[in-house]
C-alpha cells in the first residue's frame, strides 16, 4: 500500500468518527459513501442551468446596489423639452407678441413657470432677454440705479409703431424709396392687419400684391385716391365692344407705314435667317526650321511651266 493510500484511508477514518460524534450513529458505510461523493473532483466547466439563470434572472443585490447600474447611456442626460434658454427665449417672444403693454420680469418668468429657479439662473435668464433683438428693455425712470429685476419688457417689432391704418399710411409716407412693405414684416407687430389693408386698397391709398393662390396680401405700396378716376359704364361697354385685330396684322401695318414694331423681338430675327457655315482656314505654321534644305531644288513649284 503507497503512501497516499495510507493517508486517504487514515482521512476517511476520521472523517467517520466525527461524524459519528455529530449524528450519534456509528454506521461507517453510509458515512464513506457520503465522504466519497464530497471528495469528488469539481466539474471542470460549469452547467448549462447555473450559467442561464445568472444570465437571465433578477440582477444581484451588488449590482442594484450599484449607483449608476440602470443608466441608459444611449439616452441623452436631459430628456424634457422646452428646458433650454433657446425655447423659453421663443416662447417669451411669442408671449410678449400678444401683449400691448410692457411686462415685468416676474410676469414673464411666471409664464414660463420659471419662478422657482435660483436667483442665478433667473438674472442670466434675465440678461439674454435685454440683448434679444425683438426684446425691448424699458428702464424704471424712477430708479437712479437699474438691476436686472427692475424696468419692464416689450416686444420689439420688425416695423415698430404700426399697429392701424393711420400708422401704416404714416409710415408709407416717410419712406423715401418707391420699396413696398412686406406684409410679414407687418404681422410681426400687427397681426390681424389683412382687413385693414384690405380696407386701405378699397380706398385706394394703398396698392397691394396678392397671391394667386389664396389671395392673400404680400406686398403694399402707398397710392394716391386723387389719382383714381371713375369711369362711366356706358364707356366701358363701348370700350370692350370694340374688337382689336390680330398681332400679325398689326406689326404687318406697322412695317407697311415704315415703322418698326414693339413686338418685334431680334432675338427672333436672327434665329430665322439661315446660318452659313464657314470653313475654318488651316493656319499656316510659322517660325518651323526646315530640315529637308538639302531638297530645296525639288521640292519648288513647278506648275507653272505645265502647258
Amino acid at each position: 500500500m503507497s503512501r497516499l493510500d495510507r493517508e486517504a484511508d487514515a482521512f476517511r477514518a476520521s472523517m467517520a468518527a466525527a461524524a459519528s460524534k455529530l449524528t450519534g450513529t456509528t454506521g461507517t458505510s453510509a458515512m464513506s459513501s457520503a465522504v466519497k461523493r464530497n471528495l469528488a473532483p469539481p466539474s471542470p466547466s460549469p452547467s448549462v442551468g447555473s450559467t442561464t439563470s445568472a444570465a437571465v434572472g433578477t440582477p444581484s443585490r451588488r449590482d442594484r446596489e450599484l449607483p449608476g447600474a440602470n443608466i441608459v447611456y444611449s439616452q441623452p442626460a436631459v430628456t424634457g423639452t422646452g428646458d433650454s434658454v433657446i425655447s423659453q427665449m421663443a416662447y417669451a417672444v411669442t408671449w410678449l407678441r400678444g401683449k400691448d403693454e410692457p411686462q415685468t420680469y416676474h410676469d414673464v418668468l411666471s409664464y414660463l413657470s420659471a419662478t422657482g429657479r435660483s436667483d442665478s439662473e433667473q438674472e442670466f435668464f434675465v440678461e439674454q432677454m435685454r440683448r434679444h433683438p425683438q426684446i425691448q428693455w424699458i428702464p424704471d425712470p424712477n430708479l437712479s440705479e437699474q438691476t436686472w429685476k427692475t424696468g419692464t419688457y416689450i416686444h420689439r417689432p420688425t416695423i415698430p409703431n404700426v399697429r392701424n391704418k393711420t400708422q401704416l399710411i404714416a409710415y408709407l409716407q416717410k419712406k423715401t424709396d418707391a420699396s413696398g412693405v412686406s406684409v410679414k414684416d407687418l404681422k410681426d407687430g400687427w397681426p390681424d392687419c389683412e382687413p385693414a389693408i384690405t380696407e386701405l386698397e378699397r380706398e385706394h391709398k394703398v396698392l397691394v400684391i396678392r397671391a394667386k393662390k389664396d389671395g392673400a396680401a404680400r406686398m403694399v405700396w402707398l397710392d394716391d385716391p386723387s389719382l383714381f378716376h371713375e369711369v362711366e359704364p356706358d364707356l366701358v361697354r363701348a370700350w370692350s365692344r370694340v374688337e382689336l385685330p390680330a398681332l400679325d396684322v398689326i406689326a404687318q401695318k406697322l412695317i407697311q407705314a415704315g415703322q418698326k414694331p414693339a413686338s418685334e423681338d431680334p432675338r427672333l430675327k436672327a434665329e430665322k435667317m439661315p446660318k452659313v457655315e464657314k470653313k475654318k482656314k488651316r493656319a499656316a505654321r510659322k517660325g518651323t526650321k526646315s530640315t529637308n534644305t538639302h531638297m530645296e531644288h525639288l521640292l519648288k513649284d513647278y506648275s507653272h511651266m505645265k502647258r
